[in-house]
């Protein structure tokens, strides 16, 4: 199955549900290139950056299932290959 390059920004709003999102992280862990994780006090949010090379159906579905928790945004930004 063809893959794509794809970065999904994630704006934590709610610590409580940083758990399952770090549960639905691990489950994709071996399509994961990396991850910037950035507290930001000031406003009380935390930003996180995650590179990832998998289908674009399951780059959607993670990016659907991480931006339904509570308190928690994502979107995903793909590459042209």
């Amino acid at each position: 199955m063809e893959t794509r390059v794809a970065v999904i920004s994630i704006i934590v709003e709610n610590k409580e549900a940083v758990a399952e999102l770090n549960r639905l992280l691990s489950e994709h862990g071996d399509l994961i290139i990396g991850r910037m994780g950035l507290p930001y006090p000031k406003k009380g949010v935390s930003i996180i950056s995650v590179a990832i090379d998998a289908p674009m159906n399951t780059i959607n579905a993670l990016t659907g299932s991480i931006g339904r928790l509570e308190g928690i945004q994502a979107k995903a930004t793909y590459s042209s290959l």
